[in-house]
């Protein structure tokens, strides 16, 4: 008896202790000498920070490696004035800066093992991207870079010299790379992360992959966090630390990669990181924070909307929810936070946001959520761009930079719940959307959610 009560008490512990493995295993990231890694980086070290890790490890399966930097980051003043020791607001000096900092990315890639050939410029504007994701589409005039004061790629050595800064030029450029490259995975900043470069670097990769359906093996996608409020934390150089998953993304069911890297590796690490000296007097402890014993990657799940009938709605919550502070040094606690809980609902031909409010909308407080939807047979570049803000002077909708009349998007309140309702027609009848919500005094935002991606049925 005793032996078969052994026996029993062994088969459950094997098959939890398997199932525990199973799972450990199915978030482990490996390379092989077939793979293609592609690292996209919204500004000139962020593949250090990010997938140095990844690059070493790939590269010593002999797999295939590419590395495009979206952005120069010339708009970074701080680190300007700290590197150069002078302020200067002439456009040439941050075309200068942004030259600075891809000289450094050359020399830390090619240190690591990256052919100078494998690395790409695309040179569009650091700290526009996500305006030109959202505005710049169509027959309208270039964004123009905020420091450099230029409205096109204005950098030679880059994959695209004189394109416009609008969302046709920095979308064909990543279509290029992806069938060119084809790639097997692709390591890409995540729609979480506070940085607007960082969100939209996401956003037209999404949208790239949706165009390439068909036409592609779909790759693996690892997003990788860089910036969210208090994380990672201690700051500074502590190899023997893990970098754990960020607080404010806890609760939302996102599949965490972690890429464990040797003591060998964290130096390497160090050293590559290193080069960027542009970027780290003015802030010697940051980017060494990210040396530590792994790399971690996660996306959010896809929220799926079944279209509804009359019956009782279901609702599809965003998890959390994900409160991002815009300022990553923002020392607001939590429970201040006022950004609305967010559920959405499709029914027939309306989608619904429904917003608990955890604070009235006051004179200078307002909410705004974006809706970028997208068609497979219709241009990208044609489709609605909504935002649609609501404060107490009532609801406002501007489609990409036009705001429109108002007649067919609803809002219901009742005590702290509103609820929206926006025609799919509205929305070019889209198979997905692209969502994320603002609280903001004025214009300003305050609080942010995280980009999400709804699929309809």
């Amino acid at each position: 008896m005793h032996r078969i009560i052994s026996i029993v008490i062994f088969s459950i512990f094997f098959s939890l202790h398997f199932s525990a493995f199973a799972e450990a295993a199915s978030n482990e990231i490996s390379f092989s000498e077939n793979d293609r890694i592609l690292i996209l980086a919204p500004h000139p070290d962020d593949e250090a920070i990010g997938a140095c890790g990844v690059i070493e490890k790939a590269l010593k399966k002999n797999a295939k490696v590419k590395v495009v930097c979206y952005t120069n980051g010339d708009s970074n003043e701080l680190s300007f004035i700290v590197y150069e020791k002078r302020i200067t607001f002439r456009k040439g000096e941050f075309l200068h800066m942004g030259e600075v900092r891809r000289r450094e990315t050359i020399r830390a890639m090619v240190f690591l093992g990256v052919k100078p050939e494998d690395i790409i410029f695309l040179g569009y504007p650091d700290m526009g991207t996500l305006e030109i994701f959202t505005k710049y589409w169509g027959n309208v005039a270039p964004y123009k870079g905020l420091f450099t004061k230029v409205s096109k790629v204005s950098y030679r050595e880059v994959m695209s010299t004189n394109a416009p800064y609008v969302g046709e030029s920095i979308l064909e450029d990543i279509e290029k790379i992806i069938l060119d490259f084809k790639p097997t995975k692709i390591f890409v900043s995540h729609p979480g992360d506070v940085n607007r470069d960082h969100k939209s670097l996401y956003l037209f990769l999404q949208v790239a992959l949706w165009d390439l359906e068909g036409k592609i093996v779909v790759p693996q996608i690892f997003p990788y966090i860089i910036h969210i409020v208090r994380w990672p934390i201690p700051r500074g150089y502590y190899p023997e630390l893990e970098l754990k998953r960020p607080d404010p993304l806890a609760n939302s069911d996102i599949e965490w990669h972690s890429l464990e890297l040797t003591q060998e590796e964290i130096k390497t690490k160090h050293t590559v990181i290193s080069y960027y000296k542009s970027q780290i007097q003015y802030n010697p402890k940051y980017l060494f924070t990210f040396c530590r014993r792994n790399e971690l990657f996660g996306d959010f799940p896809i929220i799926r909307l079944n279209r509804q009938g009359s019956e009782e709605l279901m609702w599809q919550d965003m998890k959390g929810p994900i409160n991002i502070e815009i300022d990553p040094e923002h020392k607001k606690d939590a429970e201040k936070s006022i950004t609305p809980d967010i559920a959405y609902a499709a029914r027939e031909n309306k989608l619904l946001i429904r917003l608990q409010l955890r604070k009235k909308i006051e004179k200078y407080l307002g909410f705004s959520i974006f809706l970028i939807g997208y068609n497979k047979k219709i241009n990208f570049s044609n489709m609605p761009k909504l935002y649609i803000k609501i404060d107490t002077l009532g609801l406002h909708v501007r489609d990409k930079k036009r705001y429109l009349k108002i007649k067919d998007v609803e809002l219901e309140s009742s005590d702290h719940v509103l609820i929206l309702k926006v025609p799919f027609d509205l929305l070019g009848n889209p198979d997905r959307i692209l969502t994320c919500a603002r609280t903001h005094p004025n214009d300003l935002p305050l609080d942010e959610t995280s980009w999400r991606t709804l699929y309809l049925k």
